[in-house]
């Protein structure tokens, strides 16, 4: 997304957080202007929402990305992403959002509205709609770093009875799908926030993943397991999986599709690649007799159409990730113990 921020030269200000007439500039002329719905215009302490199904499912994340603003996206939308995907992963349709900005002192009014544009947009998208929230300002700590923003959200959604897609759920057998490229949320960030320079188009891969999924399990509701490779990558995900489900996940590094561009930078960084994070990415685990129609299902929407299987379950070494290299041999796929990248999210 590109606007003019910063042009009008308005920052926020502490009187912004007050609870007054400031305040109510940023709610009423911004935040209602852009995500305006009956639930959240009545500007209650609380959201009363009307649910009929049967099971809900609920999550809750927070976003301090750095920087705001980055090739494909902001902080706005990945806040709107990560949390429909997260609801998206336990098969549940996301119905209402909550949404919390806390800014810092002399953030660009302009990038504000921005922000909010954003999470407007890709809340429509995703068929969610934002119906409470709050804002608050802080200090911006001293030294030369520019103000920023946090972003915490809840997200509510609904599940139809009988869906359960845990990663507790993998058996021997089983295939494992990753629904595109992998590393190119986590590339792209770390190219703009580390000023590496590199030469590249590309852009962050965070996009709302509820519509590809509720048109997957409506053709396979009996699809075994569904993660998103966020933060930890593909190595945390599948690690997840297999140790929930006391499994063996076997890989094949050949099978795994990667950009040239991502490929080219974890290789110069040297990354890897297992490791990098994905916004608009999911690995599902289904029963091999499945793998046709999930794979067809998956690549009928944009956002999976280079869906492809990189794997199979197993019975042992129990609660393992193993990967088959390029040269033959095979490595244990596991979790960083530390930080290994830059925040993602």
């Amino acid at each position: 997304m590109t606007a003019d921020r910063g042009d009008k030269g308005e920052v926020v200000l502490m009187g912004h957080g007050g609870g007054g007439s400031m305040t109510d500039s940023i709610i009423s002329g911004l935040i209602l202007r852009e995500l305006g719905n009956p639930i959240l215009e009545k500007l209650d302490d609380a959201a009363c929402l009307t649910v009929l199904e049967s099971e809900l499912v609920m999550t809750t994340d927070s976003f301090v990305i750095d920087p705001l603003f980055y090739p494909g996206g902001d902080i706005g939308s990945l806040a709107v992403c990560g949390t429909v995907n997260d609801l998206a992963m336990q098969g549940a349709r996301p119905r209402y959002l909550s949404l919390a900005l806390i800014m810092e002192e002399g953030l660009p009014l302009a990038d504000v509205e921005t922000i909010i544009r954003s999470v407007g947009d890709c809340a429509r998208r995703a068929d969610v709609i934002i119906v409470t929230g709050d804002t608050k300002v802080v200090e911006t700590p001293g030294g030369a770093r520019r103000a920023g923003m946090f972003i915490n959200t809840a997200g509510l959604g609904v599940r139809d009875p009988g869906v359960d897609v845990s990663v507790s759920n993998a058996r021997p057998g089983d295939v494992v799908i990753v629904t595109g490229t992998i590393g190119d949320h986590g590339t792209a960030i770390m190219n703009v926030r580390e000023d590496l320079q590199l030469e590249s188009s590309l852009l962050s891969d965070a996009a709302p993943l509820s519509g590809m999924v509720m048109a997957l399990l409506d053709r396979v509701p009996c699809v075994h397991c569904m993660r998103d490779p966020t933060r930890g990558g593909l190595a945390a995900a599948l690690c997840d999986i297999a140790g929930k489900s006391d499994c063996c996940v076997k890989i094949r590094e050949r099978l795994l599709p990667v950009k040239n561009e991502v490929n080219g930078a974890c290789s110069i960084l040297g990354l890897d690649i297992l490791n990098v994070a994905n916004e608009g990415k999911a690995v599902i685990v289904c029963a091999a007799g499945d793998e046709k129609a999930v794979l067809d299902s998956l690549r009928g929407d944009e956002l999976g159409r280079d869906a492809c299987v990189i794997g199979s379950v197993s019975d042992a070494p129990a609660g393992m990730v193993l990967m088959e290299t390029r040269a033959g041999g095979e490595r244990i796929v596991d979790v960083p113990a530390g930080i290994d990248l830059p925040r993602i999210c």
